[in-house]
Formats: structure tokens, C-alpha cells, sequence
């Protein structure tokens, strides 16, 4: 342990500092699919309208994605998150007051510019406060934290739609927001600080030869272009599911009412919140045994594909706990987010994760929005609703074949995997 590196209580403090603002960012992600029934009918949307404006918020991360890499590493997590959380309230604000559909769209974009940095920015500060066997369990962590963000927004948001209406939800979103913005005012290092001590640490300086402001190392690096089409696909697509289309197949395809179908996404999001905190454990005992996070993805990505394929073969028999395997075994594909970041020297941790984070979201935004317009398009050519489903979620799962074949096929990565050397 060097001078460098926080532990203990102020670990745990600038931990949930943070991970306040990451519950709040996945609460408002997910809050959609929950709200879905009621937006759908007030605004009549068509399931195209509603993969897009679940994607809005998307769209808005991935728009901020390289710009805040560079942000990330010149400022700092701090200033960074701060400035971003202050759109966020102003998001929300907005989507509480919209009257038509394209102000919904408008704000859930601005909401997702604001919270881009929830998860980027904890990260980008972990790389030089954390050592790594703690990155690897704080990673995890915050991923718990983002799932107990995806539970609150289940039944207690359902819980209050009869008694508040869904417009007041956002202005409590935005109180708390506000909130968010105070304590990590208090608890954040000061990344001059940080960088000060890192440079007085055993940690490895960057290489001499590395852009201070671009991404072309980021690009070229083989485990980061290893990594980007299960990022696109494999993740991007597992988000898109939790945070939008289990709600809508509960009820369209399974029959479920919307109060139902808000237990089952409550009861998946619990099962999601069990796994993130068990691979917190894992995580660093893996990394002793020397267990890469591509072992881990190359064996068991496949078992999460297969129960994706189980859900489609099953049909309207195919409910919450379907979904909970599918979505529980293919977690095991965000442990590429910080074995990127850990590939790279510590001065391009930020763009590492923004860039990934991009892969991410457009993937995120893509699968929401497409797989919206092909159930309208197979709607249109005559299926049923339960086939137009099973139809667009197979060519999902084709294009999370393809994405897993890749991984497998593509050149050996630099070996300097963090999972190696932690």
C-alpha cells in the first residue's frame, strides 16, 4: 500500500459517495420500462416511440462519452461528475413537465448527457485511489449499487404511481439529485491531490508516447477492439433488455398486468443485485487464482445466450425468472469494463472507460430502439405479437452469436490484463 491509494473508512466514504449518484443514474435508466404502460397509453405510443424514447437517455450517454474521457483525466472525477449532475436535475425537471413526445425525448437525452458520468467518473477516480484488488470488488460493487437503483424503481415507483402520479416521481428524482451533488462535493478527493501522490507511488507512469488528449491508443489497443462487439451486442443488448423489453414482454407476451409485471421486474432486478454482490466477492479471489476476465466471459457468456434462447423457445410460458438466469449469467460480460481500463496506463483510464462506455451505449440505444421497429414491422406483416417478439429478440440473439464468435476468433490481446497482474 502506497501513499497513493485510500483504504478503509475514506475508501468507504468516497465509495458511496459515489455510488449514490450511480443508484440514482440507474434508477432513472431503468425507470422507464416501470412507467411504460402508463407513458404508452397517455402519450399512445407505438412500441418504435417507446424504444426510443427508453433510448433517448442512451443517445445522451454515448454523445458525452469521448468528450468526458478527456474531461476525466484533465479534471477529474469531482469537478467532472458535478457539473454533469446539474443537467441531470434539469432532465428531470423537464420530463416532468413534458406534455407531448418529443419533450419526453428532449429530456430524457438531457437526463442522460447529466448522468453519463455516474459510472465513469468512480471509475476514472478508483484507477489511482483504489489498489487493484479493490478496483475489482468496487467495480462489482457499483454495479450492485446500479441494481438496487433498477429494484427501487420496480414496486416503489408502481407503489406510487396511484398516489403521486408519475410527474412528482421526477421532482423527488431531482431533489435527490440535488442531494447526490452535496455529498460527493464533501467526500470526492482532489484529483490534483491524487495525481500529485500517484506520481510518488510504484504506480507505472503512462507511456512517454501516449496522446494526452486523444484516443488513438485506446482505438489500437487489441484487447479494447477484442472487447467492443460483446460490448456493443453482449451488454449493450443485456441493458436494453433490463431497462426496457422484460416489462413489455411480461405484458404482451405473457399476460401479465402491469402490477405484475412490476413484481417480476423487481424480483429480476433483486436476483441482478444478488449477483453484482457476489462477484464483488469473486472477483479479487479470481484474480489471485489468476482467472482472466476473457476465461470467465469465454465460459460462461454462453450459458446466458443459451437461456436467452430458452426465453424465446418457451414463448408465453417464459417469465420473470427466465429472464432472471438470462440476465444474471450475462453480467459475467461487464467484467470487460475495468479489465479495459486496467489494460491501459492509469493517465488514459478515463477515455479507456468513455470509449468503452461509448461501445456500450450505442449499443444500448441501438437494440432498444431496433428491436422497437422490428416488432412494429412484424406487427405489420401479420405476425402475433407473440411472434413478432420471439422474431426481433432471435435476431438479437444472432447478432450476440456473432459478437461471441468474434471474441473467440480475434488476435490475442496485449497480455497485460489487469485480472493477470491484480
Amino acid at each position: 500500500m502506497t501513499d497513493a491509494l485510500l483504504a478503509g473508512s475514506r475508501a468507504a466514504v468516497v465509495f458511496l459517495a459515489f455510488a449514490m449518484a450511480y443508484f440514482l443514474s440507474t434508477l432513472v435508466r431503468a425507470i422507464t420500462a416501470t412507467l411504460s404502460p402508463t407513458l404508452s397509453a397517455e402519450f399512445e405510443l407505438q412500441s418504435q416511440e417507446l424504444g426510443l424514447l427508453a433510448g433517448g437517455y442512451f443517445l445522451g450517454f454515448a454523445l458525452m462519452q469521448l468528450p468526458m474521457g478527456n474531461w476525466l483525466d484533465r479534471h477529474g472525477p469531482k469537478r467532472v461528475i458535478l457539473t454533469f449532475l446539474f443537467a441531470a436535475v434539469a432532465g428531470c425537471l423537464l420530463f416532468s413537465f413534458a406534455t407531448n413526445f418529443w419533450v419526453l425525448l428532449g429530456a430524457r437525452v438531457l437526463a442522460g448527457i447529466g448522468l453519463s458520468a455516474c459510472l465513469m467518473a468512480p471509475l476514472t477516480g478508483y484507477r489511482r485511489w483504489f489498489s487493484k484488488r479493490l478496483q475489482l470488488r468496487s467495480n462489482a460493487w457499483m454495479l450492485m449499487m446500479g441494481s438496487l437503483g433498477v429494484v427501487a424503481s420496480t414496486i416503489p415507483v408502481h407503489a406510487l404511481l396511484p398516489l403521486w402520479g408519475w410527474r412528482p416521481i421526477f421532482w423527488l428524482l431531482a431533489a435527490c439529485l440535488l442531494l447526490a451533488i452535496v455529498v460527493i462535493a464533501w467526500a470526492a478527493p482532489d484529483w490534483e491531490s491524487a495525481m500529485h501522490r500517484a506520481e510518488s507511488s510504484v504506480t507505472p507512469a503512462p507511456s512517454p508516447t501516449a496522446d494526452p488528449t486523444g484516443y488513438a491508443a485506446v482505438w489500437r489497443d487489441p484487447f479494447f477492439r477484442k472487447m467492443a462487439p460483446l460490448g456493443f451486442f453482449n451488454y449493450g443488448g443485456f441493458t436494453a433488455m433490463l431497462t426496457l423489453w422484460v416489462v413489455p414482454w411480461l405484458i404482451r407476451v405473457g399476460g401479465a398486468s402491469p402490477g405484475q409485471a412490476a413484481d417480476g421486474l423487481f424480483w429480476i432486478s433483486f436476483a441482478m443485485l444478488v449477483t453484482y454482490g457476489l462477484w464483488g466477492v469473486a472477483n479479487p479471489r479470481l484474480a489471485h487464482r489468476g482467472i482472466a476476465a476473457e476465461t470467465l466471459i469465454k465460459w460462461l457468456l454462453p450459458l446466458g445466450m443459451a437461456a436467452l434462447a430458452a426465453i424465446l423457445l418457451l414463448g408465453s410460458d417464459a417469465g420473470a425468472l427466465a429472464w432472471a438466469v438470462f440476465l444474471s449469467l450475462t453480467t459475467v460480460v461487464t467484467l470487460a469494463q475495468p479489465a479495459v481500463a486496467m489494460a491501459l496506463p492509469p493517465a488514459l483510464a478515463g477515455r479507456a472507460l468513455s470509449a468503452y462506455n461509448l461501445v456500450v451505449f450505442l449499443g444500448v440505444f441501438t437494440v432498444q430502439w431496433g428491436v422497437g421497429l422490428l416488432i412494429d414491422l412484424f406487427l405489420q406483416l401479420g405476425f402475433s405479437t407473440a411472434g413478432a417478439f420471439r422474431t426481433a429478440l432471435g435476431l438479437y440473439l444472432g447478432c450476440c452469436v456473432s459478437s461471441y464468435c468474434y471474441f473467440l476468433w480475434a488476435a490475442p490481446h496485449n497480455h497485460r490484463s489487469a485480472f493477470r497482474s491484480a
